[in-house]
């Protein structure tokens, strides 16, 4: 695809596989431009998989789009128009394949079904190739029967509709986004940075994908679902927020926290105060406090030499036991197993992948 900024041959789509005897590629993230295609959602994963480097500052992703055609223009929902230098045969050389929102879905959309271009692109997917959606792109992978059976994600405003199209996919619209192992579904728009951001994280450790948000400028995760997005009653202006409070309890995870401690730092009720923390962050204060535990045993996990006992202490579980049971279902792997695969080393990671590192369906942590 080009911009009109500078002149590049197209990416070679030889790309080479596992046991071919060829050095390890680097894995090849194809992106599937459609025809109403939304600009934005179109350049996230360049802008994010293609800035994920390895501490030595070699690139970890190929980023290649593609259309459903013969090499050409596809209409994007701006008033221009972009040039696609890959048909649908690159699809055969992916890794992960990505398909962005558009807005001319047509029957994919109306009726839950491909079209015959479409149908014929997709077939060129191998077994085992990652799939991920972005906001409404979600309806390609399940027009095309990829997520029967498996939870999903949606724009909240699009949620019902898919499932009532789809009524054997289980849509959580309360999410940003949804791993599911190998297909991967996200919310709307920016949801689909959140989402990025986790694969590179999931793939390449938590340094690798902190680098990648702070480049873009953007929070490395963010609480919540989409609730928080949801166009409700504005408060009144005179009514205080609850940051103090969320900002008093990240100083101190480490301790026992109760919910009458943080209402009391806004001077509110429990009962206040819980209503008012689930309207700004989606979800409940206590949820919240078990994501920023999580977090923390992750960062521990990653950069100290700290046991499993003293993290889970420092990252207030109290025990390894229960930091364990919250890992796990958080992130479907036990805290050894997390360290070995993604353990830093002066600032290395200890694992390229660990694609079968979360196999259940998350919400952002």
């Amino acid at each position: 695809m080009t911009d009109g900024t500078e002149t590049t041959d197209s990416p070679d789509l030889t790309h080479a596989r596992p046991g071919s005897g060829a050095a390890r590629p680097r894995h090849r993230v194809v992106v599937l431009a459609l025809d109403g295609v939304l600009p934005f959602e179109l350049g996230i994963p360049q802008r994010i998989f293609g800035r994920a480097k390895s501490p030595e500052g070699a690139p970890l992703y190929d980023v290649v789009t593609c259309s459903v055609r013969p090499p050409g223009p596809v209409r994007t929902d701006a008033d221009f128009d972009i040039l696609v230098e890959n048909g649908p045969e690159a699809l055969a050389t992916a890794d992960t394949v990505l398909v962005p929102a558009s807005y001319e879905l047509g029957p994919v959309y109306e009726k839950g079904v491909l079209t015959e271009e479409l149908a014929a692109a997709l077939a060129h997917l191998r077994p085992g190739t990652r799939l991920v959606s972005i906001c409404t792109g979600g309806y390609v992978l399940a027009a095309a029967g990829f997520l029967d059976g498996r939870p999903a994600s949606t724009h909240w405003s699009s949620a019902a509709h898919f499932q009532r199209t789809f009524p054997r996919i289980r849509v959580d619209a309360d999410v940003l986004f949804i791993d599911d192992g190998d297909v991967l579904t996200s919310a709307g728009v920016a949801a689909g940075i959140d989402l990025c951001l986790h694969i590179v994280r999931r793939d390449h450790g938590t340094a690798v994908a902190n680098d990648v948000a702070r480049r873009t400028v953007v929070p490395p995760h963010r609480d919540g679902g989409q609730a928080q997005y949801i166009q409700r009653p504005f408060p009144d202006a005179q009514l205080a927020t609850t940051t103090t409070a969320r900002a008093w309890a990240l100083a101190r995870l480490h301790e026992p926290i109760q919910l009458r401690d943080m209402a009391e730092q806004e001077s509110m009720s429990v009962r206040t105060f819980t209503r008012r923390f689930r309207e700004e962050a989606g979800i409940s204060p206590g949820q919240w406090l078990v994501q920023q535990r999580v977090e923390r045993a992750r960062h521990l996990l990653e950069a100290t030499d700290l046991s499993v006992d003293r993290i889970a202490r420092d990252a207030g579980f109290g025990t390894a036991q229960s930091m364990r049971q919250h890992l796990q279902a958080a992130l479907g792997v036990a805290p050894t197993v997390y360290r070995r695969t993604f353990r830093t080393v002066g600032g290395r990671s200890g694992a390229r992948a660990a694609t079968a590192a979360a196999p259940t369906a998350l919400r952002p942590v």
